[in-house]
């Protein structure tokens, strides 16, 4: 059967589900490739890092905040490598912080930290006395990792768990020495990997870049057919929309084509992805209601996610007249849309 984007609306209309079924067979799931990313780590350099922050602290047995900063002022990257021994991410380790010391340690704070350490070796080194708020930051998030490592799992409930309940920092000092002396079990690797989901820290940080795989695409496509566009930033505010969409043809004053370029293997964000999409629709309409000229609303989608929510997908359908394109039906995105009134 011809693909839904070739389908009139009566023949949609007709025969939803195979059509539905059409997208479904050219969804790809983003599950064992995922983007490295500009602050992506390669385990020699994070070994590197290890081992400037285990020779610092002599073998992990003087855990304290300036042994910790002699490995900091030599390599910014240790500060990730703290970081992993107290098991959180860095939200997590700034909310920690913060409430220790009183200090206003956001969780941007801590992200652009982690970024800037992992990209720039002396990051730290570098920082002066003009940096002074900075550096009071860093050295309360070194104090509260260096103090909750010591002291490892003090007491808790019978129901509850430990963030510190881990095989290298359960029993404090003792339990990093292990760990860094005689190698972690097997067994008990994989049972915090289970815990904790591989990749999940790396797919958290590069989960915006997961995107811009399609956005990508779709911008290679546009460029390649001389389509004339205007691609909105994140977040942007963009005037006679409420909510900006990923491209706009040709431009925000005349738009005449819209696209939504989305990615996802979680079925609710996938939701999230679908209202979007379909609110545009609406928002042409009430265009069209004003006597103003509306715009064709078009689908870029990929990932599991979207092929989980099948009632969500035929709205869609109905909704953009079937004008719904994955990456492997991409190539016929200009073609089979308004968009071919723009090609040169």
């Amino acid at each position: 059967m011809k693909p839904p984007y070739l389908a009139t609306v009566s023949e949609i209309e007709h025969d939803l589900d195979a059509y539905v079924d059409a997208i479904y067979g050219t969804l790809e799931s983003q599950f064992l490739v995922l983007p490295r990313g500009s602050c992506f780590i390669e385990y020699p350099r994070f070994q590197e890092a290890y081992e400037t922050l285990k020779r610092a602290t002599r073998d992990f047995r003087e855990v304290q905040p300036t042994r910790v900063w002699d490995a900091l002022l030599a390599d910014s990257l240790s500060l990730v490598v703290l970081r992993c021994i107290l098991g959180m991410t860095p939200p997590e380790w700034a909310a920690l912080a913060a409430s220790d010391s009183d200090l206003p340690i956001t969780q941007s704070f801590a992200r652009s930290l982690d970024g800037k350490v992992r990209t720039e070796k002396e990051h730290l080194a570098r920082l002066n006395h003009r940096k002074a708020a900075t550096l009071e930051r860093v050295d309360a998030m070194v104090d509260t990792a260096c103090r909750h490592i010591v002291a490892g799992v003090t007491e808790r409930a019978p129901d509850t768990l430990h963030r510190l309940d881990k095989v290298d920092t359960a029993e404090g000092l003792a339990s990093v020495r292990r760990a860094a002396d005689f190698h972690v079990p097997y067994a008990m690797l994989l049972y915090e990997r289970l815990l904790g989901r591989p990749f999940a820290s790396h797919r958290d940080a590069i989960s915006e870049l997961v995107g811009d795989v399609m956005e990508s695409a779709v911008e290679a496509e546009l460029n390649a057919h001389g389509v004339s566009f205007r691609k909105t930033k994140r977040a942007e505010r963009v005037p006679g929309f409420d909510q900006a969409p990923d491209f706009i043809t040709p431009d925000e004053y005349a738009p005449t084509v819209v696209i939504e370029a989305k990615i996802t293997n979680d079925d609710g964000t996938a939701r999230d992805k679908f209202t979007r999409i379909i609110h545009l629709v609406e928002q042409s309409r009430q265009r069209l209601a004003r006597g103003e000229a509306g715009f064709e609303v078009i689908a870029c989608i990929d990932g599991r996610g979207f092929g989980i929510r099948r009632e969500d997908m035929r709205r869609l359908l109905l909704a953009l007249d079937g004008k719904v394109f994955t990456l492997a039906t991409l190539k016929d995105l200009v073609a089979a849309t308004a968009l071919s009134r723009f090609a040169s």
